[in-house]
């Protein structure tokens, strides 16, 4: 699978670090790609790392302000003119879309690819990992979107919420039919 994970490039705990490297080695072990933002710095180069070391694929996307920060030797690299494009070449590389802690960027690329989802735009299963509760507030936003009538599809059509990083990689496989 080529999975793009959407993230923060800052330097965080280990309480948020130490998922994202097992979440990262998951993808590696099980010869997966990793379609990211590029940067070899924070949280982005813990997950690049994680994968790399574990035998996975890096794919970065990164965008013409961030050139100085993308990561060297990764097995490819594509630099795109702002932040739109970025988004857009990112999501037409992956199978599937991880969404871990981060902040407004991430926030962003994820409320994009579950609005091009809920239209029919694309059908790429989205998990948000949960990281110590960090997407708690979110969960209980949609929820309420999805009770007023603010969602065509249920909530369940459009993202997955795991708590864990071997859920996320779990429910991508069954969603793709890889195993």
């Amino acid at each position: 699978m080529r999975i793009c994970v959407f993230l923060s490039a800052a330097d965080l705990d280990d309480r948020y670090t130490r998922p994202a490297r097992e979440f990262a080695k998951l993808i590696g072990k099980g010869g997966h790609t990793l379609v990211w933002g590029g940067s070899d710095v924070g949280l982005m180069k813990v997950v690049a790392d994680g994968v790399q070391e574990a035998g996975g694929r890096l794919l970065g996307v990164s965008v013409e302000f961030l050139a100085a920060k993308a990561r060297s030797g990764a097995h490819e690299m594509v630099i795109a003119k702002d932040l739109a494009e970025r988004k857009r070449l990112l999501l037409e590389q992956a199978d599937a879309v991880v969404v871990l802690v981060g902040g407004t960027g991430t926030l962003d690329e994820a409320t994009e690819i579950l609005e091009l989802k809920k239209h029919g735009h694309t059908d790429k299963p989205v998990v948000l990992l949960n990281t110590e509760g960090f997407y708690d507030g979110l969960k209980e936003q949609f929820r309420r979107m999805e009770a007023e009538g603010f969602l065509p599809r249920p909530l369940t059509d459009l993202v997955f919420f795991a708590e864990e990083p071997v859920g996320v990689l779990a429910y991508l496989e069954e969603s793709l039919g890889v195993r």
